[in-house]
């Protein structure tokens, strides 16, 4: 049997270093074992998908030299490789389901699901759809489809027994079906959900390893029933550690940067990157800290994946980056700091920003330096402002980070919009606003115009800047307990679509 893996992120945002984690260990394990690596898009959440999340997925997965065998743009035998192209394959599995007996129509509204949630917590019972429509008349199934009723597709799942499946790394996994929700298969826009989706892609695509995070055992025994009701024989199963916070908390952009683009542009390299998500979940034999990802696939064992919660430390990443730029030859290390911060693409973006500022090219330097390296450390003194209390300045840092870690899109005009709904809606004046977030991104109080630096520098490294600044105020967790529950009763007022 020939090995075939898959990595399938949805394009919805920044690509993940979580991807990269999990499109790693797919790449190198079926490499070690001769086989394929395939990309497939999961963009079946049509509101949120953008093809300029798409472009950077491929963007940021080519970096780190984790070529495709097969993907959407590279072709292969089993395409489309979007979701969303492969909608009438779903469809007619789904039907397909139906017929059989294993999936049925669902009507129920929205209202009626929170009630019966709501019910259900209440009792402190597990939460679950509870069969209201799982026994409705074929004819009246047809009727209400017919005169447009607005329904779903629920899988069936036995109300006695339990689901017991092989892990690779834990062995024998027992759920019980009690716990497991009759899972909507396909959405009331036509739009499969996750869970058909994967099962009928990595059969279609002949999947036969399927490495992916821990967070997906519980939906295990949907896959293994999904699999049974098809009679297809399913892949074997390695369930990865997740990557954690420094307090054990899933990697997230609000606690950590986690796009590797942040990475890239912060002067990590893409072989440094590779060694420290490689030792987040794996050990070579020797136990050596520094290997290629050539070196990995030549010496993988699968026994060797840790189960332990890895820690995204950024010392250690930054310590490792620094042992590779040390090795480098003097004009291979020149060749690297000029691809870093000298490449056409960066120039282009900083040219706008300064070229109606400059004399001298010389002047260029103490222009952008906040947006080529590092930011000056920041102490509280540098926020004092003449109209702002440090209780006003905090609520503009933390409200503006909120609200940026829920903004789908980071573009000038919504950073600009945004930013002027919080002032009005905190009651300050936009330029006393604006004073803590020029402190916070630029180091200083005046600098290039703040929402262009915002769109230069990206996402993660602004928010990873305006976390950095509530740290240099010295937050307590009860002040930001407090702040969030601020934030939550004014969030619903902010364009934040």
């Amino acid at each position: 049997m020939s090995v075939r893996t898959r990595i399938a992120p949805s394009p919805t945002g920044d690509p993940h270093v979580g991807t990269a984690y999990m499109a790693l260990f797919n790449w190198v394990f079926a490499k070690h074992h001769g086989g394929e690596f395939v990309l497939r898009i999961e963009d079946t959440d049509q509101a949120r998908s953008t093809a300029e999340s798409e472009q950077a997925i491929f963007n940021a997965l080519r970096w780190l030299g984790l070529e495709w065998d097969a993907g959407p743009d590279v072709g292969g035998p089993d395409g489309p490789y979007r979701q969303s192209e492969r909608r009438e394959i779903y469809a007619e599995y789904a039907r397909q389901l139906v017929r059989d007996g294993h999936a049925f129509v669902c009507f129920c509204t929205k209202e009626r699901l929170d009630q019966v949630r709501a019910a259900q917590q209440a009792a402190k019972q597990t939460t679950r759809y509870d069969g209201h429509c799982l026994n409705l008349d074929a004819d009246e199934v047809s009727r209400r489809i017919a005169a447009g009723d607005e329904h779903v597709i629920r899988m069936c799942v036995p109300e006695q027994g339990e689901c017991t499946f092989t892990d690779q790394l834990r062995g024998a996994v027992t759920i019980p079906y009690s716990q497991i929700d009759m899972q909507v298969l396909v959405k009331a826009d036509g739009m499969p959900t996750y869970h058909l989706a994967v099962v009928v892609d990595d059969h279609l695509m002949g999947i036969t390893h399927i490495l992916r995070g821990e967070d997906w055992l519980n939906s295990v025994p949907k896959h293994v029933l999904l699999y049974e009701y098809f009679g297809w024989r399913m892949p074997a199963m390695v369930h990865l550690p997740l990557l954690r916070n420094p307090d054990s908390s899933k990697l997230s952009k609000r606690k950590n940067p986690t796009s590797i683009t942040y990475y890239r542009d912060e002067g990590i390299l893409p072989e440094a990157l590779i060694n420290y998500l490689a030792l987040m979940g794996w050990s070579m034999p020797d136990e050596r800290e520094i290997f290629s990802k050539e070196e990995m696939v030549a010496a993988f064992d699968e026994t060797r994946i840790s189960l332990g919660g890895p820690i995204f430390d950024q010392t250690k990443l930054s310590w490792l980056n620094g042992q590779y730029l040390r090795s480098f030859s003097e004009d291979e290390f020149a060749r690297r700091v000029a691809d870093w911060m000298l490449n056409e693409d960066k120039l282009r973006g900083l040219i706008p920003l300064v070229h109606e500022r400059v004399e001298r090219l010389s002047d260029l330097v103490p222009l952008v330096d906040y947006l080529v390296g590092a930011r000056k450390s920041l102490t509280p003194e540098d926020f004092n402002h003449k109209n702002l209390q440090r209780e006003q300045v905090v609520m503009v840092l933390h409200h503006t980070l909120a609200a940026f870690d829920l903004l789908r899109r980071w573009q000038r005009d919504d950073l600009f919009n945004l930013s002027q709904q919080l002032a009005e809606t905190l009651q300050l004046k936009f330029r006393d606003f604006l004073f803590p977030l020029f402190v916070a991104i630029s180091g200083r109080s005046v600098s290039l115009p703040l929402f262009d630096s915002l769109l230069f520098l990206g996402a993660d490294l602004s928010r990873a800047r305006l976390r950095d600044a509530l740290e240099a105020l010295n937050v307590s967790g009860k002040e930001r307990k407090r702040l969030d529950k601020s934030f939550a009763a004014m969030a619903s007022e902010l364009p934040l679509e």
